[in-house]
């Protein structure tokens, strides 16, 4: 019998009552695996209806409890590393060791909110004007919602609720419907670890339940991680029901590398970038452009590390790039390869007819390299999500960098250089909103915020970091008169406030 997993609403499993369900796949053998029940309208009110009921205390609730419950959950998500691991390994396809860093990211957000009492310390300034003061504080908004995407499905949920619920909120999560168990085991750790019952929810689902949520009145804000096309929808959609909306949409990182670089390490730099988690990851570098006279032998470096990379199932400790999510996936991401060279492209490496013995009907794709590739090629343009590097050769830095800031996305970026001065001037010439200085991927670490520019964020604030507790709270000033016990009453006073 096929296992069923289902949503996690009031601290307890909640079984689907829709009668919808979708598929969860072994991207390693292909065979369907579990099921997942799909919300109904009705299901997500009900979690939103539990969370609301639940924000009347946690809400409330002292600093010194919220860090309390995160502390042990921190304990607790550690201790279980290996076990999310292999439920994100079995569902989503990338390497156990892969896996294991996602969870370890995600640990750096725990550990921010574990500290949240430092940043929410509010402001004073006393004596504004005579026997005056003014403070200002943070409160939580209520119920708040996080939608994530398949790639990464402990770790960007693990961006937006420990944050929002240190900050006194309660939180739904609508995990991604391909790989949901990581969600719902995080979901127990969090019981376990004695959060208060409907502060954590979890509802899976497809398009009906993402819209609820997001046209819900009680829901206050939506956090979202996922492709640029739908990150505008819910942008547009969640705010046109006035709700605060971060929402990360796409990317196509590119690392510019100069004449004067280590090509050995921009090499090494590359192909990790690139191919690592089998390349869905935002921040993959999907685009590197060699100025000057270095391309040819670049690209030769990065043609021999490519082809010894070990392709298998994420289970096994040999294998350094597991499959793609899904076969469909799988089939769009070998289209761009298929018609690179009509479009210009010099392929270098085509791995779209890898096969893995013993596991052949496994969602798999070898690695692909692509060089001289026109900005006009759809490899270049679109956001392709796989093991696919495309490269482009510049004359100048200056050429180069224009040709970064001519793309829509503004995701991450990296320079491999050693001038001092150049790196200096990418910094602050580039228009990207995470920038790599000899470092491929430049996500920030947890006190840090991430979030890119243009077609890559919608909204105004980046996700974690200061700009995540700004998000998960609103700010109220307070200005106060005591009159001081020695003074008679003074009457009334109908003129305007003097500041003096």
């Amino acid at each position: 019998m096929t296992n069923i997993v289902n949503h996690w609403i009031g601290g307890k499993t909640a079984e689907g009552a829709s009668g919808t369900y979708g598929p969860v796949t072994n991207p390693a053998t292909g065979e369907v695996t579990t099921k997942v029940a799909f919300a109904s309208v009705d299901e997500v009110d009900t979690a939103v209806a539990v969370a609301k009921e639940a924000y009347l205390t946690w809400g409330q609730s002292s600093l010194a409890q919220r860090t309390t419950v995160l502390f042990k959950f921190r304990a607790l998500l550690d201790a279980h590393r290996d076990e999310i691991a292999a439920l994100i390994t079995a569902e989503h396809g990338k390497v156990h060791s892969d896996a294991l860093g996602e969870v370890a990211r995600g640990l750096e957000i725990v550990d921010l909110a574990c500290g949240i009492n430092v940043q929410l310390k509010g402001e004073l300034s006393t004596e504004v004007a005579t026997r005056v003061d003014v403070s200002s504080i943070r409160q939580p908004l209520g119920v708040v919602a996080g939608i994530t995407p398949f790639n990464f499905p402990a770790m960007v949920p693990m961006w937006m609720f420990p944050l929002a619920i240190a900050c006194g909120n309660t939180f739904v999560l609508k995990p991604s419907e391909k790989d949901p168990s990581a969600a719902v085991r995080i979901a127990e750790l969090l019981s376990e670890a004695g959060l208060p019952d409907g502060v954590f929810n979890v509802v899976h689902g497809d398009k009906v339940a993402v819209d609820r949520l997001l046209e819900h009145p009680d829901v206050k804000a939506v956090s979202f991680v996922g492709s640029t096309p739908i990150a505008r929808y819910i942008h547009t959609t969640a705010s046109a029901n006035g709700k605060r909306v971060q929402a990360l949409g796409g990317a196509k990182n590119h690392m510019l590398v100069l004449p004067d670089a280590d090509l050995d390490a921009a090499a090494d730099a590359a192909v990790s970038a690139a191919y690592g988690s089998a390349g869905e990851r935002c921040m993959a570098i999907s685009a590197v452009v060699a100025v000057g006279a270095v391309g040819d032998e670049l690209v030769e470096k990065i043609r021999e590390r490519a082809e010894k990379i070990k392709i298998g199932p994420g289970d096994d400790p040999a294998s350094e790039m597991g499959p793609l999510i899904t076969k469909a996936h799988r089939d769009k991401v070998a289209s761009y390869v298929e018609g690179a060279a009509a479009e210009g492209c010099e392929v270098v490496l085509d791995g779209t007819g890898h096969t893995v013995d013993g596991h052949e009907d496994g969602h798999w794709i070898g690695i692909s390299l692509l060089d001289r590739v026109p900005t006009t090629a759809k490899a270049y343009q679109d956001e392709i999500f796989g093991p696919v590097l495309c490269v482009l050769r510049a004359d100048t830095y200056e050429e180069g960098v224009a040709l970064i800031n001519a793309s829509p996305f503004g995701n991450g970026t990296a320079i491999f250089t050693r001038d001092g001065g150049a790196a200096r001037r990418f910094q602050l010439e580039i228009e990207a909103g995470m920038v790599g200085v000899n470092v491929p991927i430049p996500v920030p670490v947890g006190y840090h915020s991430f979030g890119g520019w243009k077609d890559s964020l919608f909204g105004d604030h980046h996700i974690y970091g200061n700009d995540g507790t700004h998000f998960y709270t609103r700010g109220k000033v307070v200005t106060t008169r005591w009159p001081d016990p020695a003074d008679a009453p003074a009457g009334v006073d109908l003129g305007f406030p003097r500041n003096s």
